[in-house]
């Protein structure tokens, strides 16, 4: 088989495993989500219990602690199935800065100094860059920072390392607000502050136009655009003279390989670290744990000097962190440099290789195709052949670790199992809870029907807190109206150049204006609702004794029982009462949803050029100007408060169409007998005194139980 087709067989062979990570990732949010309510139900429990022994188990459960691991475990798994999912198996290149690592990308790839600029001196290359084997034309694709991913991933690991506080909380905050003027102590803390100073900070207007509000954009650019995407040029006081990849998160180059024989491999490109960039270091982990296969090390030895520097295996174990299995992913390739004659110092360190532990240690000159491109088919051989290992191997570790999640979670199950301690079996309370079952059903059937019928009377009246704050509304208009003076007409005349032009101006202006306004008439309409929703909730707490269930009141009250009530009482069905509760506490009145299309259209009068618009006579001056304006905005003004007062019974209708819903809901669906006598059994020893505590004990542990076998059946 050839290795084109071996690495298409293998990449396809990822995507049943990408299935399966996903079925335990779902398994991970249903037991995050079973843990939860455990948690919730435990708090309850505290509230209500006034056993010491039982309280103080149940306070030794901490499921808080297992939520940030499952966390966790889930964004492990999220890495797991991105890599999995990729279409190309990616080989990551990490050096320092100058050792040749754009030499040995253009090498494999066959770009030049057009798309991939390598020149002699300091850090080159500044942002991450994969090149994919692509047949075709090579093209490029650039990802812009948006302004929270530049906050979050470039400046703040600044302001964190060097200690600044008041973070700055947009990119206009951060060009405005006062900068740190203490330079910090140390050459790498000063190197960095001033990264973050004369960079980032005194050039931002060079670049921020490219970063806007929203998530990061990604586009195409012309492939002679990439070197001002990807490159840092400074001049010879180390000041920069290009700004692009300040804003730049990443760049894609899809392009023809010069193997044939490559397949769906890309190369992933990280930035030369040991130039005080503090998002590099962190880059470079998130990188390789996240998008890599295996590693390529280039460095190049100094001729004179080739002994391994603590730099070198610092960038070694730091690579490690991310990449567990190290010796097994990893390769070094040996920069031979014909101009520097550095042959003997290649050698020299091939031997002794310290600390490091890779698959091989390769001489290339990386400047050289055919010889980069002899060490690069052994090393496509070696992952061609070891890969699916190689991922089983990281898979394997992936689920070790969530294994001792899992032990984690099984202690403090136990803990919660043992939480009630003996208890003496259930006495028959059935004779007591039935016929209190059957009070309540008619007492909260007795009370809501009162208070419907009085609902059904009033439903054609004028709501009066919607009417107040109409009538507020309006005197604001009246107050409040924009009409410019005549010297503002006039000043207006001479910078706009007509009065007809003015005319529409302020028609504009004074639409915004008035419009305004009615956005207050929110407030008169959810008074008028939760009015409805505490008539209601009073019914519920008089007469059925639910108050006893929650501290919450008012319109608060149902949103509360609404919670309290599970998502299902008869097995396999969704439950009706719940539904009920959700409908009326969800329900809500608003301005932008009920009433502003009613508004709008009587502001055409104040629209330039809609047929009801108000015109301008034809031989104007700034008299004429106001009074048409005046004319206009009185005639909208006149035309919403007639329409307004045609919806002033709009709320009482609204109220009582819910307040029936509501009713039919919870007292007259199918089924919801059975689960008010189910939900009200649970919660019986929080309602009723006639239970004795004995029963109470036995009911809640029962619950308890269930919750934990959730637990169990999540796990």
């Amino acid at each position: 088989m050839k290795r084109t087709e071996k690495i298409a067989s293998i990449v396809a062979k990822r995507k049943p495993l990408v299935k399966q990570i996903e079925t335990e990732r779902s398994r991970l949010g249903n037991l995050t989500n079973a843990l939860r309510q455990l948690e919730q139900h435990r708090d309850r429990l505290v509230n209500q219990l006034e056993e010491p022994n039982i309280v103080q188990r149940l306070k030794d459960i901490d499921c808080k602690q297992l939520f940030p691991e499952i966390d966790r475990s889930k964004q492990k798994l999220d890495i797991v199935i991105e890599r999995f999912s990729r279409p190309t198996l990616n080989i990551g290149v990490v050096g320092l800065m100058g050792q040749g690592k754009s030499t040995l990308l253009k090498s494999l790839s066959g770009l030049t100094d057009n798309e991939i600029p390598a020149l002699e001196g300091g850090a080159c290359t500044a942002v991450r860059s994969t090149i994919e084997n692509r047949s075709g034309m090579t093209t490029a694709q650039v990802t812009i920072h948006s302004e929270e991913s530049f906050l979050k991933e470039v400046i703040y690991p600044y302001y964190d390392r060097l200690e600044f506080e008041d973070l700055p909380t947009s990119i206009d905050d951060f060009a405005t607000k006062k900068f740190p003027d203490t330079i910090p102590v140390g050459a790498t803390d000063e190197k960095m502050y001033l990264h973050l100073r004369d960079d980032y900070h005194l050039n931002l207007e060079q670049y921020r136009d490219l970063i806007k509000a929203g998530i990061p954009r990604t586009y195409a650019i012309d492939t002679a655009e990439i070197p001002n995407y990807v490159m840092q040029k400074r001049d010879d006081r180390d000041l920069l003279t290009s700004f692009k990849h300040l804003a730049v998160r990443q760049v894609k180059i899809l392009c023809p390989f010069n193997n044939s024989d490559v397949g769906n491999i890309a190369l992933v490109d990280i930035p030369g670290l040991g130039d005080s960039r503090l998002g590099d270091e962190n880059l470079m982990l998130k990188t390789l744990g996240e998008e890599v296969d295996i590693v390529l090390f280039v460095k190049r030895p100094d001729p004179l000097r080739y002994q391994w520097q603590p730099v070198d295996t610092k960038l070694y174990d730091t690579a490690a962190i991310a990449l567990n299995n190290i010796p097994e992913r990893s390769f070094l390739i040996l920069n031979h440099s014909r101009r520097t004659k550095n042959l003997k110092a290649c050698e020299t360190l091939a031997k002794n290789l310290d600390t490091m532990r890779m698959v091989n240690c390769y001489i290339s000159d990386c400047s050289q195709t055919e010889e980069v491109a002899e060490v690069f088919d052994r090393i496509l051989d070696y992952l061609a052949n070891n890969i699916e290992t190689l991922d089983r191997q990281y898979l394997d570790r992936t689920y070790a670790e969530i294994s001792q999640l899992q032990q984690q979670i099984d202690r403090e199950i136990n803990k919660a199992n043992n939480a009630f301690g003996n208890i003496v079996a259930e006495n028959n309370v059935s004779a007591v809870f039935i016929p209190l079952f059957n009070q309540f059903r008619k007492d909260i059937a007795k009370g809501l029907i009162v208070l419907l019928e009085e609902l059904r009377k009033q439903r054609h009246e004028v709501d009066t807190e919607f009417k107040a704050q109409v009538e507020k509304a309006i005197a604001n208009c009246r107050q409040d109206t924009s009409i410019p003076s005549l010297e503002e007409i006039e000043d207006r005349n001479i910078e706009k150049g007509g009065y007809d032009i003015v005319y529409g101006i302020y028609l504009n202006e004074m639409r915004a204006h008035l419009s305004r306004h009615f956005l207050s008439l929110d407030r008169g309409l959810k008074r008028s609702l939760d009015r409805v929703k505490s008539q209601i909730a009073t019914v519920l707490i008089k007469n059925g004794r639910l108050g006893e269930l929650t501290d919450k009141r008012g319109a608060e009250f149902i949103a509360a029982i609404a919670d309290l009530i599970p998502t299902e009482l008869i097995p396999g069905q969704p439950s009706k009462i719940k539904f009920g509760f959700v409908i009326l506490a969800e329900f809500e009145l608003s301005y932008r949803g009920f009433i502003q299309h009613r508004i709008r259209k009587h502001l055409d009068i104040l629209t330039p050029n809609e047929p009801a618009s108000l015109r301008l006579p034809s031989s104007s001056n700034a008299e004429k100007v106001r009074d048409s304006l005046e004319t206009a905005y009185l005639e909208a003004v006149y035309k919403c408060e007639n329409a307004l007062e045609d919806l002033l019974d709009e709320p009482s209708l609204a109220a009582f169409a819910i307040a029936e819903e509501f009713v039919d809901r919870i007292l007259r669906a199918a089924t919801v007998e059975d689960e008010w006598r189910i939900f009200l059994n649970g919660m019986r020893s929080l309602i009723w005194s006639e239970f004795q505590d004995l029963e109470r004990l036995r009911n809640l542990q029962k619950e308890w139980l269930a919750a934990i076998e959730r637990v169990r059946s999540s796990k």
